[in-house]
Order: structure tokens, then C-alpha cells, then sequence
């Protein structure tokens, strides 16, 4: 097939250091070309692929000391996208909803895989206004507030089978992932691991958004013995990081889409111990991958449980469910139902005359 892959610009992609959608991206985009897809990744001008790269910037915006709107950006790739979209089977859109408009009105054989959370007002309402846009879930559990749209299939993420290894000795610590914000609770994390006596390591990026709840509530924590922060960690890291811990804690306060890090973990053989919320039930195996909570006192009783789970069966549960071959397997079903529906109805009109269509 000739797929068209949309990224956000945030981050390049994969991404250099944190940044799960554009990871995922990566993923999905090189085991296409892998089996023999004719793919094209609209993405940041620093993204690495084997796919034929349209770069949209020249750096991923986040990390561009010189970009004051980052939305501008966008809105231009929407309209090379648009341009270009004749070319392609299926366009497969990973930006939320800034596409929908376009997209209905020019009838172009599209999907959109909604990568975050979808509980806010703001969102309730603009997915019900386009309530007829080919939507791909990354859970069962991210469909809630808006249950009635026009959804396509849930695909779980994947990951490269070789990119973590089995470790089958246990760790002496427990490690937290991810980012530092209140809805992801390291300071639940630092309490857990304090009750249990065991240590903590926390790599996590601290988002502009984020920097006052890390001064104020988190900082004064890491003062507290056993803790060690090692801030923002990027791919290569994670393998030893991941591997080389007793388990990983996963203690969320909200309706987590997926989850990233609990299947890396699992990659690794590593349990997780993770919060009832979201995602987390349909991603974890209780009594297999790990275990999920709903207290403090469930956790720590947990931690000191966990020597009783096989790490070799959490990594062979990963290799069961979670590969990137899977997905790719998973989204290729649902590009050819797009692109069959749209073979059936108005197509795109040719590159050049999207202009034309809207002086018309």
C-alpha cells in the first residue's frame, strides 16, 4: 500500500529524548516500510526513517529555541498534506482533530489515531461534532466520554521485539518513568517506596507546564533518603534502567490512554504495579505482568509480593501481545477498510486542485 504517516512536530521522530506518540509513530512507520509498504512520513526535518521523510520543520519544535507558535507549523502541514493526499491509499493522521474539517469536506481516504486523553469538555465537544471522522482507539478504556463516534478498532501499541532484552535477575530498586505532573503521582511513587524500604530511581522530564508542582511538591521530596532522581532519559537508557529494577511503579491519577512504559517493562521482564485507572486493566495481567492497585497500603503490599512473579513470563507475555508486528498487522486491516470505503465514495481530487475546490 502507499500510506501517508502525519506526526506532530513536536518531537522528531523517534523521538531524541521523551515523547510517546512520536515513538509510537517510529514504530509503526519502519515495520511498514519493513514489509514492504510505500510509506511517507510527514514529520520534524531531525526525524530518522527508512521512510521517504516530507520534513515539515527543520527541528522537532520542542526542542527549537526559536519557535514562538508551534501551531503555524501545523496548519502548514496540514495544507501539504491535503496537497499531497492524492497520491497515497490511506493518510493516517496522529494529531488529534486539526485534520477533521479538511478531511470531511474532501472526502480523502483518512484515519486519525487519537493518542491522548479525551474526558475534557473541550474535547467531548469537537469529537462529537465530527462524530462521523474514522477514529482508531489505543485502548477500549480511551473511548468513554465520546462511545458513539465512528470508531474503527482499538489498536494496542507494539514495540520492536529486539529493542529490549530479558532480565531475569531481579533488581534492587524500584523505578518510575515518564513524566513529572500530578496525574502521574511520583509523589505516590516516593511514599510506595518509602513504606516498602526500598529505593526509587524516578527518570522523568519536567514539562514548562509541570515546573511549579515539581519545585514545590516533588523537589522537597527527592530530599528524602533512597530517592534518586535522574531526570529525562531517552531511549538507549531505558533498557538498563527498565531491566535492572525490581519492579516499576505506574501509581496514575487518570484515565491513562495506554501507557507506554508498562509494556516496555514488561519487555524487559520487569512486573508493574500499577493504579486501577484508564488503560491499565486491559494492558496489565494480574498476577502475571504484575499488579493492579487501588491504595498505598495494596501497593506496598505488592512491592513485597513481587519476587513471587516470573520475569520470563512477563516478556513472554509482551511478545504474545505487544509487538510492533502486531500493530502494524492491526492498522494495515483498518487502512484497507478505509481505503475501500473511500474507493466506493467521492475520492480526493488530484494534487493542485484542492485550491481550486475551495475558489469554487
Amino acid at each position: 500500500m502507499k500510506i501517508a504517516i502525519v506526526s506532530p512536530l513536536f518531537e522528531s521522530v523517534p523521538p531524541k529524548l521523551y515523547g510517546g506518540t512520536e515513538r509510537v509513530v517510529s514504530y509503526l512507520t519502519e515495520e511498514l516500510v519493513r514489509q514492504g509498504h510505500d510509506v511517507t512520513l510527514f514529520a520534524s526535518g531531525d526525524s530518522v526513517t527508512r521512510a521517504r521523510l516530507r520534513p515539515m520543520c527543520e527541528q522537532s519544535l520542542r526542542l527549537d529555541p526559536t519557535c514562538v507558535d508551534p501551531f503555524t507549523h501545523h496548519l502548514l502541514m496540514m495544507d501539504q498534506v491535503m496537497d499531497a493526499a492524492g497520491q497515497f491509499d490511506v493518510v493516517h493522521f496522529n494529531l488529534d482533530y486539526w485534520q477533521f474539517p479538511m478531511t470531511r469536506r474532501l472526502r480523502m481516504p483518512a484515519v486519525t489515531t487519537l493518542h491522548g486523553r479525551l474526558d475534557l469538555p473541550e474535547f467531548v465537544r469537537v469529537y462529537s461534532h465530527f462524530r462521523e471522522a474514522p477514529l482508531v482507539s489505543i485502548s477500549n478504556a480511551q473511548r468513554a466520554p465520546i462511545p458513539h463516534n465512528r470508531w474503527l478498532a482499538t489498536i494496542h501499541h507494539g514495540l520492536p521485539p529486539d529493542l529490549y532484552r530479558l532480565h531475569e535477575k531481579r533488581g534492587s530498586y524500584l523505578a518510575f518513568l515518564g513524566r513529572i505532573s500530578p496525574e502521574k503521582r511520583p509523589d505516590r511513587a516516593i511514599l510506595i517506596a518509602r513504606r516498602a524500604g526500598i529505593p526509587l530511581k524516578i527518570a522523568a522530564k519536567v514539562d514548562n507546564a509541570d515546573k511549579q508542582y515539581f519545585e514545590e511538591r516533588i523537589r522537597p521530596l527527592l530530599r528524602e533518603p533512597g530517592v534518586e532522581f535522574i531526570g529525562e532519559i531517552g531511549e538507549a537508557e531505558k533498557d538498563e534502567f527498565l531491566g535492572g529494577a525490581l519492579a516499576l511503579l505506574f501509581p496514575i491519577d487518570w484515565p491513562e490512554p495506554f501507557g507506554l512504559v508498562m509494556i516496555e517493562a514488561m519487555a524487559c521482564g520487569t512486573p508493574v504495579i500499577a493504579w486501577r485507572c484508564g488503560s491499565v486493566p486491559e494492558i496489565m495481567t494480574q498476577g502475571i505482568t504484575g499488579f493492579i492497585v487501588q491504595t498505598e497500603d495494596e501497593a506496598v503490599a505488592a512491592v513485597r509480593d513481587v519476587h513471587k512473579l516470573s520475569r520470563k513470563r512477563c516478556r513472554d507475555v509482551f511478545e504474545r501481545r505487544f509487538t510492533v508486528g502486531r500493530m502494524a498487522r492491526d492498522y494495515l486491516r483498518v487502512y484497507s477498510q478505509v481505503a475501500h470505503d473511500s474507493a466506493d465514495g467521492p475520492t480526493t481530487p488530484p494534487r493542485g486542485s484542492v485550491r481550486r475546490l475551495h475558489a469554487a
